[in-house]
């Protein structure tokens, strides 16, 4: 069998010429070997009608397998020979042919020298897509961050309008003067509650003595 793998062939009919070929050649074959089987058959029949006949049906067998192979070894050459013929004469595509679904090739070819610069172009493409892909998750990411700080921020200032609108009710216009009002309140508050916990402490102290 040929060993040419004729792939433009096995593209156009959908399978491969030594494919066909071998299914050809084991058809032919099973069909030899079936005809010996009913020649043998019908001798063996004959035989039967003379009781007195010499020959056995074992030397029948013999003389069938004998002419079988005989058989085999001329149809192996002529198969051969048809093989040959059909695999370039009929089961093959002209090199001048192209294919329905090649002519793009005809009109854009393309040396193996552009098709790898191409290839070259592709992948790098492909490399800045994921690089660009990457960046832009991080400044999605990162948005989102500010996003959050933003709505802090947004929070803060409405703490600190709050507070301006609570001084003004209070008397005090001016946000540093309101601060410094706070911290003076604050530092107020700390010393009464120091105040309370000394005198809790003595009250405790005199619970005791008593």
């Amino acid at each position: 069998m040929s060993v040419n793998p004729m792939a433009y062939e096995a593209q156009f009919f959908g399978f491969t010429p030594q494919t066909c070929m071998l299914r050809i050649y084991i058809a032919f074959q099973d069909y030899l070997f079936e005809t010996m089987l009913v020649v043998e058959s019908v001798i063996l029949k004959k035989l039967d009608e003379f009781p007195n006949s010499k020959i056995s049906p074992f030397q029948i067998r013999k003389s069938t397998e004998k002419f079988l192979l005989f058989m085999k070894e001329h149809f192996d050459k002529l198969f051969s020979k048809m093989e040959e013929v059909l695999l370039q004469l009929v089961l093959s595509i002209p090199k001048n042919v192209l294919l329905p679904e090649d002519k793009v090739h005809e009109q854009y070819p393309y040396s193996k020298e552009q098709f790898q610069a191409l290839q070259d172009e592709i992948r790098q493409l492909q490399e800045q897509y994921k690089a660009e892909a990457s960046a832009g998750q991080a400044l999605r990411a990162e948005l989102e961050e500010q996003k959050a700080v933003q709505a802090e921020l947004e929070k803060i200032l409405q703490w600190f309008d709050g507070l301006d609108n609570i001084c003004r009710e209070h008397g005090t216009g001016n946000f540093k003067e309101s601060f410094a009002f706070l911290t003076e309140n604050s530092k107020k508050l700390q010393d009464v509650l120091k105040d309370v916990e000394e005198k809790s402490k003595k009250i405790k102290k005199h619970d005791q003595l008593l």
